[in-house]
Parts: structure tokens; C-alpha cells; sequence
């Protein structure tokens, strides 16, 4: 009986020891997990907290650990990006602003000198005016839109709707634009309709952006295409044209909020690089992508929209 007493007295201060050192290894381990932490996050590093231990609860709470340092690079990434990007949206917005604002500026001076000026004259400065105040409004609707568009709270009703249908009242719209600039409209668009769940007004709008652009940027090329095609479970259009194309460097940023190129800064073209920024965001709101899948000087300039079919 003695015996007996004195193995599980033995045992008992056994498992006491071992609980024991096992905890004061655990703390240890939480204590080198916590400086660890504490060095990252004063030096703001990338690291991540590695330690070699066979307690597998310290290796989930490693685990878990290391994910979430994970997410705040994430998010300390996304912050940068962003800010980065509101930098190059307000100096960008600045310059589309004060350019116009400038310009109108000049004309109510030329306006406060009535006595140098013609009835001609005059009647024509009004008019400039009246088309200058007129391109500011639509510049501040469209970064208006933007936003509302980007806001979480904004939904635009889905629906069937064909996209066949939507290509050809848009290309109706813009066709004596077309002719008026002599450029040859080659249209592919298959009497069978195809359907998808979106919105017309929409892709009204996204279709009306990429026409209206390939006009601008592409009349050179002295071709106008539109195609509406299957693409496996997708249907897609494809806007494109013969210009001079987009320079690689620029063909990742061009749906980048007021990213605009070189030559979109020319009064000739007026671009606010407002529209793609939009095209972009409700061909989303309508489950679909948006490309620029080739672009090469005379050749094709290709911007497409996807989106899944509907065959019911």
C-alpha cells in the first residue's frame, strides 16, 4: 500500500513538474511571440513571426498571427495605392478645372471691354463662353457620376436585356458623327440575339464612352469597327478602330480615375479621362469585365466588354 502511495505521489509530481515547465516554456514562447510583434510593428516591417515549437496551440496562434500581419500589409498597401491615387485625381482634377476656368476667365474679361470688341466679335466670345461654361458642367457631372457610381450604397436595376440590340441604337446615335469624319463603319452584329442580365441605360452609357473615344482617338485610322460575338458562356463587343494606338506603358492605367494621355491634354481632343474610369465601374455593376485586349499602332485599337450569357 505504501508502495503504491509513493508511485502515484511520484507521478503526481511528475505531471506537476512537467506542467509546470511546459507552462514556463509556453509563457516563454508567448513572450518571444509578443517582442516579435512589438519590433515589427515599431519598425513597420514585413516580417513575419517565426519560431520553431512543437505546442501546437502556439503554432495556430502563430498561424493566425502571421495572417493577420499578412492583412495589414495588405491594407497598408491598398492605403498607399489609394492615397497615391487621390494625389494624381486632385492634381489631375486641378489642372481639368483650372484650364476651362482659365479660359472663361479671359472671355468675361474680353466681355468687361465691350468698347473694343464688334457685335461680331462679341457674339462670338459668347458663344466660346457658352460652350467653355457648357464642357465645365460636363466635366464636373462626370466626376459627380463617378463618385456616386463608386459610393457602396449605389445599385442600378438588372434585367434581361440584348446586348445585340443596345450595340445597334448605340452605333444608330454616333452613325452620322461617322460619316461626318469619313471613316468606313464595319459592323458585325448577328441577327440571333444574344442576352444578358444587365441594364440598358448602362450599357448605353459604356458603349456611348467607347464609340465616342475610338472617334476621337482613332479617326485617323480612317476605320470605325463594332462587334458583337460568343465567346463560350460569354457574349462580348468589341469597340475598336485603325488609329495610332495606346503606348503599352499606358494600357494597364488607362480606367484609372482622370488618367489621361499625353495628347488627351490637347484641346483638339478634350478628354476628361473620366469616361473609361465610368465604363469600367457599371460594366462591374452588371457582373462583366472590361478590357483594352490590343492596342498596336495602325492596326486595332480593341476595347471589350464580356459578360455571362443568359440562354433562357
Amino acid at each position: 500500500m505504501v508502495l503504491l502511495l509513493s508511485v502515484i505521489i511520484a507521478l503526481l509530481v511528475a505531471i506537476i513538474g512537467w506542467l509546470f515547465v511546459s507552462k514556463k516554456k509556453r509563457n516563454q514562447s508567448i513572450l518571444e511571440i509578443a517582442n516579435k510583434i512589438s519590433d515589427i510593428l515599431d519598425q513597420d516591417t514585413a516580417e513575419k513571426v517565426l519560431m520553431p515549437t512543437g505546442d501546437d496551440a502556439v503554432r495556430r496562434l502563430l498561424t493566425q498571427i502571421n495572417r493577420l500581419l499578412d492583412n495589414k500589409q495588405k491594407v497598408f498597401a491598398d492605403y498607399a495605392r489609394t492615397k497615391d491615387s487621390q494625389k494624381k485625381m486632385i492634381s489631375n482634377m486641378s489642372h481639368d478645372l483650372k484650364t476651362p476656368l482659365t479660359v472663361i476667365l479671359g472671355y468675361t474679361e474680353k466681355l468687361n471691354r465691350k468698347n473694343t470688341l464688334t457685335a461680331q466679335d462679341e457674339e462670338l466670345v459668347i458663344q466660346r463662353l457658352n460652350e467653355k461654361v457648357n464642357s465645365l458642367i460636363a466635366l464636373l457631372n462626370q466626376f459627380f457620376d463617378l463618385v456616386k457610381i463608386e459610393s457602396e450604397d449605389y445599385d442600378i436595376p438588372l434585367s434581361k436585356i440584348s446586348l445585340s440590340e443596345v450595340c445597334r441604337n448605340s452605333v444608330l446615335e454616333f452613325y452620322d458623327l461617322l460619316v461626318s469624319r469619313n471613316l468606313r463603319v464595319e459592323i458585325d452584329i448577328p441577327e440571333l440575339p444574344f442576352y444578358f442580365l444587365g441594364n440598358k441605360d448602362a450599357l448605353h452609357r459604356i458603349l456611348s464612352n467607347l464609340i465616342s473615344n475610338s472617334i476621337r482617338y482613332g479617326s485617323d485610322g480612317g476605320v470605325f469597327g463594332l462587334t458583337v460575338r460568343e465567346e463560350g458562356e460569354y457574349v462580348a463587343v468589341d469597340v475598336w478602330d485603325r488609329g495610332k494606338g495606346i503606348a503599352e506603358v499606358h494600357q494597364e492605367r488607362v480606367f484609372e480615375r482622370l488618367y489621361t494621355l499625353d495628347d488627351a491634354r490637347n484641346p483638339q481632343f478634350q478628354g476628361s479621362g473620366l469616361g473609361l474610369s465610368i465604363s469600367k465601374r457599371l460594366t462591374e455593376e452588371m457582373n462583366g469585365w472590361i478590357s483594352l485586349s490590343s492596342s498596336e499602332a495602325d492596326k486595332k485599337t480593341i476595347f471589350t466588354c464580356k459578360f455571362k450569357q443568359l440562354t433562357y
